[in-house]
């Protein structure tokens, strides 16, 4: 049976970070089937310019997901409807501008990703937990044979308690209909990558950006911040040196067999600083 193989990365995190994932497509041995990175933060450490999304759309990479911060740049509102590859989170009241979900297609394989917020200790938005199943019964029907969803959370457990809900509600181990579940937002890979039910799991796929700050910020700024609670500038952090996490994916049309998370560093001889005044992670 086919092996396919697909790549995860977590939230691309400004210049340093979209440097480095080019740089880490480009230079991999062997080329992935398909390829999956969530980008809202990909622009100025805040959401995605036009600009940013048509250079990493030349990139490789095949699916763009995101989060809260997909609406930072107004620009988003003039491409985002004819941007067929980029997602943003399925649970947004109807009406909302793009799709949450998209279906694509590798050797005559139906694969479906679906985006979506998760609510706990997160600005308000419908519930994820009717309207993801709802999609993923939607997508099973249309001949979609393998699911994958990156859930952009700041809970663990919840998460964890959601990943597990849909691996037993839809998959056995000889037989599963979510082949992927990654969750994403906080910036640190955790080292839980699993597979259950056939499904490839982890409960943060971390983030692409400058290693020398705090989850890609300067850490000048967010330390006045965070010890005097008063307003600062962010700044994405600015050095030579990035990190790329993800994780890597085997799966064939019953199952995932195996995942692996990517933490590696790369240089990229960033220079150029980038500023925004928005906050958030």
């Amino acid at each position: 049976m086919e092996t396919i193989k697909l790549l995860f990365f977590g939230d691309i995190t400004g210049r340093p970070g979209r440097l480095a994932i080019k740089s880490y497509l480009n230079s991999a041995d062997e080329k992935p089937d398909f390829v999956i990175a969530n980008i809202e933060n990909a622009s100025h450490g805040f959401g995605l310019t036009k600009k940013n999304y048509e250079d990493l759309n030349s990139s490789g990479i095949n699916c763009f997901t995101s989060g809260n911060h997909i609406w930072d740049k107004k620009d988003i509102h003039d491409y985002i409807e004819d941007a067929e590859n980029l997602l943003r989170p399925i649970n947004y009241p109807e009406g909302t501008p793009g799709s949450g979900s998209q279906v694509f297609e590798i050797n005559g394989h139906k694969i479906g990703v679906i985006n979506a917020l998760g609510r706990v200790f997160m600005p308000p938005i419908d519930s994820p937990w009717s309207i993801v199943t709802s999609e993923i019964e939607r997508l099973q029907k249309d001949g979609v044979e393998s699911i994958f969803i990156d859930f952009h959370a700041e809970a663990t457990a919840e998460k964890i308690c959601f990943a597990k809900y849909l691996s037993a509600k839809y998959n056995t181990e000889s037989n599963a209909l979510i082949k992927g579940f990654f969750g994403t937002h906080t910036h640190v890979q955790t080292a839980d990558d699993t597979i259950i039910n056939g499904m490839a799991y982890i409960t943060d796929a971390g983030f692409c950006g400058a290693t020398n700050g705090v989850i890609g910020m300067e850490f000048a700024t967010s330390l006045k911040r965070l010890a005097t609670s008063l307003p600062e500038r962010y700044e994405v952090a600015q050095n030579n040196e990035a990190q790329v996490n993800g994780v890597e994916v085997l799966f064939d049309r019953t199952k995932a067999t195996h995942i692996t998370r990517i933490n590696v560093k790369v240089n990229t001889n960033e220079n150029e600083k980038e500023v925004n005044l928005d906050s958030g992670g």
